[in-house]
This record gives structure tokens, C-alpha cells and sequence, in this order.
């Protein structure tokens, strides 16, 4: 009962500050009945006169209540189908921006988590350079044989953990509490979007998997030509501490710089394209938080992203997916690409697949009739996924963020080069996985992979009849003095027993009722 109090006085409060900010002026009053909409009026009358406009009144109130907020407003920007188009738009606007915490703060945060002061572990460990919700950002020295070498050290806030938990109880107190009365409430999964949320968070909280996914996304591009991250170091990194080599590049939102120092903005718009789809079609792992503030250019022209708190997976189904419904739209095959849903299991089975075709060529003809830079790869998606909605396609989380990595990727790249031809930078990529994958050499390493199960199931068949010839013998064992029952199966096969006795007795007293009438006849 405390709790429940708790989290609804933390709640009243959150109320508070998004009415004050003006976050209730975005919802609809004529959809409401009576009570409700007078309910709102009345909140109304206490929001600021200077709320400014609807990204703008999120932003702020989600800012003032705090890192958890911040991080729910981020997430809830992947989640159109919970939140709606128009609120998931004004949500991508929100950045991750709060004020520094302490220098002497963090550096006692820095040697608990290694276990040396910081003048043992670093030449010089400079001040803040970037805070977000989660960590702040140092620049720091080391020595090492071959002179000094510059790293950018990120430290979690102090009570972070705590602060979280604190705000995700809420989040549950109230998603449990809208499920339990409401249908729509239900259908959304607000506890599963929730308990998502809270998976995500865990995984930033650990700056060791960033690490990892640093490591791993080096390890796929390590051949790109025009796209790296910068390396880890390990033995500066910890749960709440990671380091990795200092990026000397031009921040991708300085344009000005850009063009001073001689980079090509067209080409870079294209790198961008090309390298998210290289991510996602041909390693499955991609860079989901690819916005101007985490990419850098070097000095050689390539392009570097930082930040791997946020990373999307595709498995092989869904990278074929994607790679064959671009491409379909590409050669505009609608035939083919609505095969693909159905293959992929997207579609349910009894839909029609020309029905299906029909309402993809209602998407991908208009964009045939117009200019490459006219062309939105993302709203395609979206177009794409609302299409499904109605063809009972359930929700896929990877492919929704997927489709929001995308809308932020196009929107950078278009910020580079407004001319953009997205179809022309995705088709070597699209082509090239194609050619790979489903083409000869394809088909043949995939007949070599099916050979190699069999092989191993082939392999592992002495093991297998070894297993099921104890398993019988156990079976056996156990039966040859007879079943051994628990209580409670005897005593209710007893009771079946009874009731069988029981209509068995009154049909026999029957039969022997009959027989005495028949013979004093």
C-alpha cells in the first residue's frame, strides 16, 4: 500500500511538470467524453503561457523530469505503434543533453571502478566534454611505449541505478494499472513495452557490452573503406567506466567546418546510407543511434560513429526480409516482395498473396512517378509497415527500430546532400547481398550448410539412441513392480473410480428390476 502511495505521489508529480509544460495541449479534447475533457480543461489552466510548440513542450518536460524520462521519451520514439506517428516525430527532436556532474565526483566514480587512483591510471584526466542522461564524457592521457595516447573516458552518473529503478517502478505501477482497465491498453502490451524499456536501460548500465558491441561493430566493418569506431581499451574500461581511443574529426552537424576542411558533403550523405544498410543487411548488427552528435569525420574522409549504447540485431530471416523488399521496390517486383512477408511468416497464411501485391504496388508505384530526391526510403517503411497493420501483421520491435534508424540516417544524409538519390546509394549495397546470398554461390554454400546438419545429426546419433535406450530402461525400472502413483493422482483416479462404480451398481439394479417384472409376468 505504501508503494502504491509512493508511486503515485512520483507520478502526480511527472503529472505536474507535463501539464505545466503544456504536453496536455496534444491531446484531442473532442475524442473524450464529458468528464475526462473537463478534467483537461482544468489541467490546462496551469501550463505555461510560453510552452512553445509540440517537440518543444515534450522535450522540456521530459528534460526537467530527469534522466529515466529523457531515456523513456528516446525509447518511446521507436514505438509509433504505442505512441502514435505524430508523438513518435516530436520525440526524435529530443536530445540527450543534461548538466555535468561533478569533476571530483567522477574521477572517485573512475578509481572505484578500476581500483587505482586516477593519477596512477592516467597521464592527465581532463574535464566534462559531452553529458547525456546515462554518463558524461572525458578526454584523458596515457603514456605508453610509443609516446602518449588520447582517449575519451565515459563514466555512468553516480545513483544512477537507483534513480532508474525508481522510475521504472513507476512506469510498471502504471502500465499494470492501464492494462487491468483497458482493452486498447492491453492490445499495446504496455508492460511488455515497459519491461522492454528496462532490458535496454540495464544493457547501457553496463558500459562493458558497449565495449562489446564496439569491439563487434569494429570487427564487421574492419574492411569498409569509408566507416570505422574507435578502438576499446580494455584495460580502462570497466561496469561503469569505458574507454576507447579519442575520435580527431569534424563533428557531422559542423557543415561550415566540413566544407573548409575539403570534404566531399555529397559523398559523405551516400557513405551514411551505404554503411547503415552494410550493417544491417550484411552483418545483421547495426548502429541504431546514428544521429549528427555520435558521427565524426577523420582526417582521412571516413566516417566515425561513437556511442554503442544502442544496437539493433537481425537474423538471417529478417535480413533477407529487408534485402528483398528493397530490392523488390527497386525493380518493382510487388509480386515478389509480397511473397516475402508470407515466406518470412510476417503475414498470416490465409491472406492472400495478390491481395497483399496489390496493396505494396499502391505504395511503390507513386514513387516511380517521382524525382530520386523526392523519394523518402523511410516513410516507405512506414508506409509499408501501416500496409501490414491491416493484413494482421504483428509488431516486430527489430524491424520497428529498424525503420526509426532509418528515418534518422535519411534525414542526416538528406542534411548533407538534399539531392539525395536514397535508391541509387542503397542499390550496390541491396544488389551486392543479393547477388551473395541468393544467387549460385549462395545456393551452394547453403547446400553445403544443410549437408553439415545432417552430418552433425548423423554424427550425434550414437549419443542420441544412447540417451533413449537409458531413458526406456528407466521407463522400465520404474514399471516392472508396478506404476508408482503420487498421492493426489490415486486419490483422484479413486474418485473417477467411485463415480463409474456408482452409475455401474444403479444400472445393474436396473437390469435386475426389469428382469423380476419379466418373470412374475
Amino acid at each position: 500500500m505504501l508503494s502504491a502511495a509512493i508511486h503515485l505521489l512520483r507520478l502526480a508529480r511527472a503529472g505536474f511538470v507535463l501539464a505545466r509544460e503544456g504536453v496536455f495541449a496534444l491531446v484531442d479534447a473532442a475524442v473524450l467524453p464529458p468528464g475526462p475533457r473537463l478534467a483537461l480543461r482544468l489541467v490546462r489552466l496551469i501550463e505555461r503561457r510560453n510552452a512553445g510548440s509540440g517537440s518543444a513542450r515534450l522535450a522540456s518536460a521530459l528534460t526537467r523530469l530527469g534522466p529515466s524520462y529523457v531515456k523513456l521519451g528516446q525509447f518511446l520514439a521507436t514505438r509509433p505503434d504505442v505512441v502514435g506517428q505524430a508523438i513518435s516525430r516530436d520525440l526524435e527532436t529530443l536530445q540527450d543533453r543534461m548538466a555535468p556532474f561533478a569533476q571530483g565526483v567522477a574521477e572517485t566514480a573512475v578509481a572505484e571502478a578500476l581500483g587505482k587512483p586516477v593519477a596512477q591510471l592516467f597521464a592527465s584526466f581532463g574535464p566534462v566534454v559531452a553529458a547525456a542522461s546515462i554518463a558524461q564524457v572525458h578526454r584523458a592521457e596515457i603514456d605508453t611505449a610509443d609516446g602518449s595516447r588520447s582517449l575519451a573516458v565515459k563514466v555512468l552518473r553516480p545513483g544512477i541505478e537507483r534513480l532508474f529503478q525508481q522510475d521504472l517502478d513507476c512506469f510498471f505501477f502504471i502500465a499494470r494499472l492501464a492494462e487491468r482497465h483497458s482493452e486498447e491498453a492491453r492490445r499495446l502490451r504496455l508492460i511488455a513495452t515497459v519491461e522492454t524499456l528496462a532490458r535496454t536501460v540495464a544493457i547501457e548500465m553496463d558500459l562493458r557490452l558497449e565495449a562489446a558491441a564496439l569491439t563487434e561493430l569494429a570487427e564487421n566493418t574492419k574492411n569498409d573503406p569509408d566507416f570505422r569506431v574507435p578502438a576499446v581499451d580494455w584495460q580502462h574500461t570497466a561496469r561503469r567506466v569505458l574507454a576507447i581511443d579519442w575520435v580527431e574529426g569534424i563533428p557531422l552537424a559542423d557543415q561550415d567546418k566540413l566544407r573548409a576542411a575539403g570534404h566531399d558533403l555529397v559523398r559523405l550523405g551516400r557513405v551514411l546510407i551505404q554503411s547503415f544498410l552494410r550493417q544491417a543487411i550484411r552483418d545483421g548488427f547495426f548502429h541504431a543511434d546514428l544521429h549528427p552528435g555520435n558521427l565524426f569525420v577523420d582526417t582521412e574522409g571516413r566516417l566515425v560513429a561513437v556511442d554503442c549504447g544502442i544496437m539493433g540485431r537481425l537474423g538471417p530471416k529478417e535480413r533477407r526480409f529487408l534485402a528483398e523488399i528493397l530490392y523488390g521496390f527497386i525493380t518493382r517486383d510487388w509480386y515478389r516482395t509480397a511473397e516475402i512477408h508470407f515466406e518470412a511468416g510476417y503475414v498470416p497464411p490465409h491472406h492472400s498473396i495478390e491481395d497483399f501485391a496489390q496493396a505494396i504496388r499502391a505504395i511503390g508505384e507513386p514513387i516511380h512517378d517521382r524525382r530520386a530526391d523526392e523519394i523518402s526510403m523511410a516513410k516507405l517503411l512506414t508506409l509499408l509497415f501501416e500496409v501490414t497493420a491491416l493484413f494482421d501483421m504483428r509488431t516486430r520491435p527489430e524491424l520497428l527500430l529498424l525503420q526509426k534508424t532509418m528515418v534518422v540516417v535519411e534525414g542526416v544524409a538528406r542534411s548533407l546532400d538534399p539531392t539525395l538519390d536514397m535508391w541509387t546509394a542503397a542499390e550496390p549495397v541491396v544488389r551486392e547481398w543479393i547477388e551473395r546470398h541468393l544467387g549460385p554461390v549462395g545456393r551452394i554454400e547453403d547446400a553445403v550448410t544443410e549437408i553439415g546438419s545432417i552430418g552433425r545429426l548423423i554424427g550425434s546419433a550414437p549419443a542420441l539412441l544412447t540417451r533413449a535406450a537409458g531413458t526406456i530402461e528407466r521407463i522400465d525400472e520404474q514399471t516392472r513392480d508396478g506404476l508408482v502413483l503420487s498421492p493426489q493422482t490415486v486419490e483422484a483416479i479413486g474418485r473417477a473410480e467411485a463415480r463409474r462404480w456408482r452409475w455401474t451398481t444403479l444400472a445393474l439394479w436396473v437390469i435386475a428390476g426389469l428382469f423380476a417384472v419379466w418373470l412374475l409376468r
